[in-house]
């Protein structure tokens, strides 16, 4: 009995650091985060309990009705077109023989770009009249769309830039792709099938549990996609925040790119509902558990089947 008391001591003093950490940076903030959704609270008064009236608030607010539309379609579309954007460029680097280091170099650099820096950038590249993207279209005779400053091409301007920056998913697809057995292409190739064959009979099936993080992943940043959408936003309207404090253009033009997590932010940092904002955050997580747990049980089910 003794040793084994020991041995627990020694397995948890070895747990301790991590332990104590996931208490005061997740558990404690979550269970903060429950108590005060149920509360009026604004940092400057004593919370008042309020029950269900900042869940009941939800259904009866406009802003919150088009940030759950904005982002919906961006998890629909940025989503699978990053997943296949990524695994087409894996396949693609994977026929380069020579210098492939190089390419992969070259693929992976924008994915280093912080993300505010690399937004402004491309909002500078896009930007209607004077941006070079819409002077080389020009050239070939193309009229370009307004891209950050239109309400329709405003999120697929958001896209392209996830796309831009594709290179630290790319990488993954890349390891999974090298992954794949060469036997089994040569197989493939005696019995007389094609590119496209080998790729959905052998690269797709076994680099499929990577296709599920990627897709468990890109669901959950895109429920929290802030950074870019703040900032093209901002930045295409002429009215950046400089410094601290809320920019006043937030899902410029027309409300395009006001998504779930600024909507959530400015309802707690400009207008200090805190208690409101506490129950979009603990919405916010259940809808990203919820879909977890599904596409990881879908994928479950779908392995059974197959064995």
């Amino acid at each position: 009995m003794g040793v084994r008391l020991r041995r627990g001591a020694i397995t948890f003093s070895f747990l301790a650091p991590a332990l104590i950490g996931i208490a005061a940076f997740f558990v404690y903030p979550l269970i903060s985060a429950v108590y005060f959704s149920f509360t009026k609270f604004d940092l400057l008064s004593v919370p008042q309990w309020v029950g269900l009236d900042n869940y009941r608030r939800m259904a009866d607010d406009p802003f919150l009705l088009q940030a759950v539309r904005n982002t919906l379609w961006m998890v629909a579309v940025f989503v699978p077109v990053r997943i296949l954007g990524a695994i087409g460029l894996s396949m693609l680097l994977v026929q380069f023989k020579r210098g492939a280091g190089i390419y992969r170099t070259i693929f992976y650099l924008p994915a280093l770009i912080p993300p505010v820096a690399a937004t402004i950038a491309f909002v500078y590249l896009l930007k209607p009249g004077t941006g070079p993207v819409n002077h080389l279209l020009e050239m070939v005779g193309v009229d370009g769309p307004l891209w950050f400053n239109s309400p329709a091409w405003a999120k697929p301007s958001l896209v392209l830039l996830g796309l831009w920056g594709i290179g630290e998913l790319m990488i993954i697809f890349l390891a999974a792709v090298l992954g794949v057995p060469e036997s089994l292409y040569e197989a493939a190739s005696l019995d007389g099938a094609n590119a496209w064959h080998k790729f959905r009979s052998i690269t797709l099936p076994t680099i499929r549990p990577v296709i599920l993080f990627a897709a468990v992943t890109g669901v959950i940043y895109t429920l929290q996609y802030f950074d870019q959408a703040a900032v093209a936003g901002s930045i295409a309207s002429g009215q950046a925040t400089v410094g601290a404090g809320i920019s006043q253009s937030f899902g410029y033009p027309e409300g395009s790119t006001f998504t779930y997590p600024l909507w959530l932010y400015t309802v707690g940092f400009r207008y200090s509902a805190l208690g409101y904002a506490n129950a979009l955050a603990i919405a916010l997580f259940a809808v990203a558990l919820g879909v977890t747990v599904i596409l990881l049980r879908r994928a479950k089910a779908f392995s059974g089947e197959e064995s």
